[in-house]
């Protein structure tokens, strides 16, 4: 693919894609994904063209095909991406670690772009900013096409993280990073905040890749991790990453399934943290015994996407303690982008693998 930049006009600048590029756009419920060429984008002062390596299908792209969560469409759906940077806005674009971005650099992105000034941004909510974009999630619009995972690339507007990965760390770990492994960082880091973890007893609820990945984290954080889910043979994957297993009360709960929010009230510490982070969505509503909450005090704290920083710490941990454990078997099949209905069955099939992977071919 060669890019060919073109000026003026001024901090818009023309990059003409030939090959064209291609996204899939999702139309909606029941229908099947459309091939959309895109022979070129406008790239914005501060925006980065991404060739996208490797995309994984999570939940919430099931979910959305499957008219359980609702969109304005078309879209591009893919949120969980890693690809190389293939061109960058005349304003320059900097990483996490301040450096600035080039062509050939390979990355991974935040799910969202936050203005960085509203008082949800300055407060240390980005990921809730007044004028957020989310990736993957965003209707077409024109000269915004590529603003999803499932595509050959990725444009990524001024707002968005970005975070340099290693060559010698695989696609299948890097892409999942921008949505599973930063969220289950994100609600190691809230229970953190609250209670430190070194010999206390964390429970997990759900071990998707979240559930398992928060496992890992907390394990490499000194707690000692028991994982609770319905698939026995997840459960078991489970001790694969960092899950000793313990029958006392849990100091500290990370609920991660949607589905057991009431257990996780009921079986905490006198004392204790649970968090929910709770993937699957909508959940049906639990009673809440605030008198029980008082008394045995505990604290109660919601998480949902992360923050730049923990994406970027996240991506640390893949490329350091990370690599003890198997999060690169967590990728089953990888299917051709043109094969993207196929490939979203395949995630939404009985027995799953934790995700499936898409690629350009």
């Amino acid at each position: 693919m060669r890019a060919t930049l073109t000026r003026p006009p001024g901090v818009h600048r023309d990059v003409v894609l030939r090959p064209p590029a291609v996204a899939m756009a999702f139309l909606g419920e029941g229908l099947p994904h459309e091939a959309v060429a895109v022979p070129g984008v406008a790239l914005g002062e501060h925006d980065v063209l991404v060739a996208v390596e490797l995309s994984t299908v999570c939940g919430s792209d099931v979910h959305t095909v499957q008219g359980r969560r609702s969109a304005a469409v078309p879209l591009v759906l893919g949120h969980e991406s890693v690809g190389r940077v293939v061109a960058v806005g005349d304003g320059g674009v900097r990483d996490t670690e301040g450096a600035d971005l080039s062509v050939g650099d390979r990355v991974v992105w935040s799910v969202t772009a936050s203005c960085g000034e509203c008082d949800r941004c300055t407060a240390g909510f980005p990921q809730k900013c007044r004028s957020l974009l989310k990736y993957g999630h965003e209707r077409i619009a024109p000269h915004r096409e590529l603003t999803g995972g499932f595509a050959s690339h990725a444009q990524l507007g001024a707002g968005t993280t970005i975070v340099r990965v290693p060559e010698q760390l695989a696609a299948a770990v890097a892409a999942p990073a921008s949505c599973a492994t930063a969220t289950a960082w994100a609600a190691v880091a809230r229970a953190r905040a609250i209670r430190p973890l070194d010999g206390v007893r964390v429970r997990v609820h759900g071990a998707g890749l979240v559930g398992i990945s928060v496992a890992a984290i907390a394990a490499e954080h000194g707690a000692v991790v028991d994982v609770r889910d319905p698939d026995a043979r997840r459960q078991a994957l489970a001790e694969e990453f960092g899950a000793s297993g313990f029958d006392d009360a849990p100091d500290i709960v990370i609920e991660c399934s949607g589905h057991a929010v009431q257990t996780a009230l009921d079986e905490v510490e006198v004392g204790g943290v649970v968090v929910l982070v709770g993937s699957v969505f909508p959940a049906p509503p639990v009673p809440l015994d605030a008198e029980s909450i008082v008394r045995r005090l505990i604290t109660v704290a919601g998480v949902h996407n992360y923050t730049g920083a923990e994406l970027a710490e996240a991506v640390g941990f893949l490329s350091g303690a990370g690599r003890a454990y198997p999060f690169a078997g967590a990728v089953g099949a990888v299917h051709p982008l043109a094969s993207l209905d196929e490939a979203i069955a395949a995630a939404a099939a009985p027995g799953a693998p934790l995700r499936i992977g898409v690629v350009t071919r």
